[in-house]
């Protein structure tokens, strides 16, 4: 996964798409230092989890830019965000979510609220980086209260 995108990157160099170069760019520096910092090359796993973790700040960036009323810096942090989610996997749809945290709640016997920190963790290991963690949590919070 990391080669796919260092090539996109060269790509993007080679055709002068500045936007898309400096977001794969920042990838791939967000990539090397996690492998520093772990001590190893990573996995495709690990690169999926960067990248959500890139997916996650440009999200809180849009939003706190559209809160300051800074519309060319959200169209910008857009840009980017689509860069990155290229590359993760297709996000499972709520309904999905939904019959996941149902059968993880069947499972585990959960029945109150004092039960979520035994199906979140189920939640989000089951989910493997398809699953959004706050329609997740939300969804559960619902089917347990």
């Amino acid at each position: 996964m990391l080669q796919q995108i260092e090539k996109d990157m060269m790509e993007a160099l080679k055709n002068k798409d500045r936007a898309k170069a400096g977001a794969l760019r920042l990838l791939m520096s967000k990539c090397k230092n996690k492998a520093i910092a772990l001590g190893h090359e990573l996995s495709d796993t690990e690169v999926i989890k960067v990248l959500q973790s890139a997916a996650k700040q440009h999200k809180e960036s849009i939003r706190m830019y559209k809160e300051g009323n800074r519309d060319d810096l959200v169209e910008a942090e857009m840009n980017e965000l689509q860069f990155v989610e290229s590359y993760l996997p297709s996000m499972m749809s709520e309904e999905e979510v939904r019959s996941l945290v149902e059968n993880i709640i069947a499972e585990v016997g959960a029945s109150q609220m004092s039960d979520f920190s035994k199906v979140m963790p189920q939640v989000m290991k089951k989910g493997a980086g398809k699953v959004d963690g706050n329609l997740a949590q939300s969804i559960v919070k619902e089917l347990l209260s």
